[in-house]
């Protein structure tokens, strides 16, 4: 079993910066892939990030590349999302999830673990 508990969300102004973690409980966190999903008001949920367990290999939603990186420390069992340049679309509670993959994981599906989310809000 591993349990995620995202942090870091919150209230911005557009054009600036958050960086959310996701904290992973359990000794094999450096077996799983990672990702991020945000899911906004009357939308469905959608990928953002996803990233190998060694951290060797990420890819991103077109709409955030660029501005958005991915990364993981094993050591700390945490991955994080450090997201720059925020726009009002930006706008969605925010997810990690887990994979039990020691590559990328492109299917949502095959994502095991999720964690409860974290809100973050850009104003105008």
């Amino acid at each position: 079993q591993v349990q995620l508990v995202e942090s870091g969300g919150g209230l911005v102004q557009a054009g600036g910066s958050l960086r959310l973690s996701c904290a992973a409980s359990g000794r094999t966190f450096s077996s799983y892939a990672m990702a991020w999903f945000r899911q906004a008001p009357g939308k469905e949920r959608a990928f953002v990030a996803r990233i190998s367990a060694s951290g060797g290999s990420t890819s991103y939603a077109d709409s955030v590349k660029g501005r958005v990186t991915i990364s993981r420390d094993n050591a700390k069992n945490t991955v994080y999302l450090k997201m720059n340049s925020l726009k009002p679309e930006d706008t969605a509670v925010y997810y990690c999830a887990a994979a039990r993959s020691r590559y990328i994981v492109v299917s949502e599906v095959q994502y095991d673990y999720w964690g409860q989310g974290t809100q973050v809000t850009v104003s105008s």
